[in-house]
């Protein structure tokens, strides 16, 4: 067994984790006596914003409070809702936009993965709508419904796709119009969302490099953020949803950090679901993370569900948060329970 560097974690949760993995992980072989290979690489993220902006104010006269009783309970002060756009024009601008920078062209994508859960339509689903939108209407194409998480769990199966050889370029969206879901005479929910999406295209060999992925699940509590079939509004319960996101972000911040080899201080960005301020304060405390490592861009956004991660990387790219060579943790939290984190190498564009 290696030495562990100076401040370098092992912390991790043994219920959520297999001894073989344990055991590769400290030693750094993969598991099965696999050899390490040059995998999958984010070429580039790129978000879509609908154009109107909705400011705290809009929202707190019917809710009898004022503009900073939401933002000092969220973070929020403006998030953007849709006009006439639907999720699938904002998917595909987002997806378009991140071929052109990757300069990939999108019929050679072999799969168009789009995590929503608040498409324009029944049936068809998303994702084949959004292939051929953009130039792709051969790819595979599926939506995937993971909430909050959808977009992290898109990056996971897409990873895997790529490293089995099944395909040798994706495309992973977030997207969603939460202002269809959300109950403005609601206080508990009212000010939390917005509309937007983001993506990312995954190419064979970098650049760059998608580390190891972490998704978890816990439908036992499913029950703290439902939207059932008759009113099709979210419901949620906060104290509770708090505490559990707090603690399972915290957990597989751990988790995947300990599969990568690095303690945390190793890590150049933390990039975790952009739910609440509250609650990336709250991890960011208990991982003792300095702030400037940590992206929060709900003030101007809200939180937009399976698209926060990929805009808040867009974000940090905009800002200088994100820079080439930098080690990236994302991590997620959504209804179901679903939850999970994952390590990325960027050398992307955005």
């Amino acid at each position: 067994m290696p030495e562990l560097s100076p401040g370098q974690q092992w912390e991790v949760d043994s219920s959520l984790v297999d001894p073989e993995g344990l055991v590769a992980r400290a030693t750094g072989a993969a598991p099965n006596g696999a050899k390490r290979t040059t995998g999958p690489g984010i070429a580039a993220v790129a978000a879509c914003l609908p154009e109107r902006v909705v400011e705290n104010e809009e929202l707190a006269r019917p809710l009898g409070v004022d503009s900073e009783w939401i933002s000092s309970r969220t973070g929020i002060h403006r998030r953007r809702r849709v006009n006439s756009e639907t999720l699938v024009d904002l998917a595909s601008e987002a997806g378009s936009s991140a071929l052109a920078l990757a300069g990939v062209d999108p019929a050679d994508l072999d799969l168009v993965l789009v995590a929503t859960s608040t498409a324009d339509q029944l049936l068809p689903q998303a994702a084949p709508l959004v292939a051929t939108r953009i130039g792709a209407p051969s790819a595979g194409a599926i939506d995937i419904g993971a909430a909050c998480t959808g977009f992290l769990s898109g990056l996971s199966l897409a990873t895997a796709q790529l490293e089995s050889g099944r395909a040798r370029a994706a495309l992973v969206v977030g997207a969603e119009v939460m202002s269809r879901v959300t109950d403005y005479g609601d206080r508990r929910t009212a000010g939390l969302f917005g509309d937007g999406a983001g993506a990312a295209v995954l190419t064979l060999g970098g650049p760059g490099q998608i580390g190891p992925i972490a998704l978890r699940s816990d439908g036992g509590r499913g029950e703290l953020i439902q939207a059932d079939w008759e009113d099709r509004l979210v419901r949620m319960d906060g104290r509770a949803t708090f505490r559990a996101a707090v603690a399972a972000m915290s957990d597989t911040t751990h988790q995947v950090a300990s599969d990568a080899g690095l303690a945390l201080g190793e890590i150049d960005l933390f990039v975790y679901h952009q739910a609440n301020s509250r609650i990336i304060s709250a991890v960011g405390e208990r991982l003792d993370l300095s702030p400037d490592r940590v992206i929060d861009c709900l003030a101007e956004y809200g939180n937009t569900s399976a698209a926060t991660i990929p805009i808040a990387l867009s974000e940090a790219a905009s800002t200088g948060l994100l820079r080439r060579g930098s080690k990236v943790l994302l991590s997620a939290f959504g209804a179901g329970l679903t939850w999970g984190a994952g390590i990325v190498e960027w050398e992307g564009s955005a």
